[in-house]
């Protein structure tokens, strides 16, 4: 059964950094009125975005031929989840921030010099060569919605198809070996059942980014076309993460694992090196609701008995811990 998802970290282990953390929510960005967005024409063909936490969010605007076009970040209010097609593109499918906050910002994750779905995303202040701990994603409105139902050029979603978030880091200006691939769709599962879109929240670890400058992200989909990628090239953010780790504490190279489905659904995958370790699985108030040991690099998590909602899994074992957030619907 294909259910490989998203590559997470049990996070830096070892000796416990003093970290200070950064996180960008974007409530503070101003914006004149509700169900609007950030537009800045006044230096078309140049990169007018903005700053929030610790990471600059860029924006660049085309007015040429009398129209607006617009490549990378726009931060919003937009509360539209149904609307289908080019005229939403400003709208989350959650209809509001994480947590249930107004503002998030989306992501048009085009190249408007090579038309590449690859954004660069500069680190600011003290985050710079420091890690990143993560941000919250979810589809937009517009690229949900195309995925559902179709709609020119996109083509509706089938059995074996994906939309698929890639991020990796820039160290000292070169493009680090490591990755992290978050499925925004995924439609290859064995029971179509489990064929699911983002419509939630969810958190993506980047930890095993490591200590990074900026980070690249990156779209790519199953449904393409002659002109390359169907699937509307957009996601949305909230709550970007930054660790400043204080100077001369010891970090170690983080241990991976591979946590799959996300969302879950009846069975949790956790592949590991190694076995022996203990798997908790937290409910959102911190209180352990199952545990089981990995007896092998590959274990199932039965998450039948769990209602839907966030959770937390813990890994314990060979002298380290790490965490991994996920959702079980």
């Amino acid at each position: 059964m294909r259910t490989r998802t998203l590559l997470f970290s049990a996070f830096l282990l070892g000796a416990t950094p003093a970290n200070a953390q950064t996180v960008a929510t974007f409530e503070d960005l101003p914006l004149s009125t509700v169900d609007t967005y950030y537009v800045n024409l006044s230096a078309p063909g140049t990169d007018v975005g903005f700053h929030d936490g610790l990471a600059h969010f860029p924006c660049i605007y085309d007015t040429s031929g009398g129209s607006s076009y617009w490549n990378y970040c726009v931060y919003t209010n937009e509360t539209d989840s149904v609307t289908s097609g080019y005229g939403n593109q400003y709208s989350a499918k959650t209809g509001i921030g994480y947590g249930g906050s107004a503002k998030y910002v989306v992501v048009y994750c085009a190249n408007p010099a090579t038309y590449a779905y690859t954004m660069n995303l500069p680190l600011t202040g003290a985050a710079i060569g420091q890690a990143v701990s993560g941000f919250y994603v979810t589809n937009s409105t517009y690229a949900f919605n195309a995925i559902r139902d179709g709609g020119y050029p996109a083509t509706k979603f089938h059995d074996g198809d994906w939309f698929l978030l890639t991020i990796k880091g820039f160290h000292g200006g070169a493009l680090t070996a490591d990755s992290v691939n978050f499925y925004l769709a995924d439609y290859r599962f064995a029971d179509s059942a489990s064929n699911y879109i983002v419509n939630t929240w969810q958190w993506v670890n980047l930890a095993p980014l490591g200590h990074v400058d900026s980070l690249q992200f990156s779209l790519n989909s199953s449904d393409t076309g002659s002109f390359g990628m169907n699937t509307p090239g957009y996601f949305c953010m909230d709550n970007f993460t930054t660790d400043e780790t204080a100077e001369g504490v010891k970090t170690v190279q983080p241990t991976l694992a591979k946590v799959y489905p996300i969302p879950a659904v009846n069975i949790l995958n956790v592949d590991m090196i190694g076995s022996g370790q203990e798997l908790q699985v937290l409910d959102i108030t911190g209180n352990v609701v199952l545990t089981t040991y990995a007896a092998a690099p590959h274990t199932e998590i039965n998450m039948a008995p769990l209602a839907p909602g966030s959770y937390e899994l813990k890994i314990t074992g060979n002298g380290s811990t790490g965490t991994v957030k996920f959702v079980k619907q």
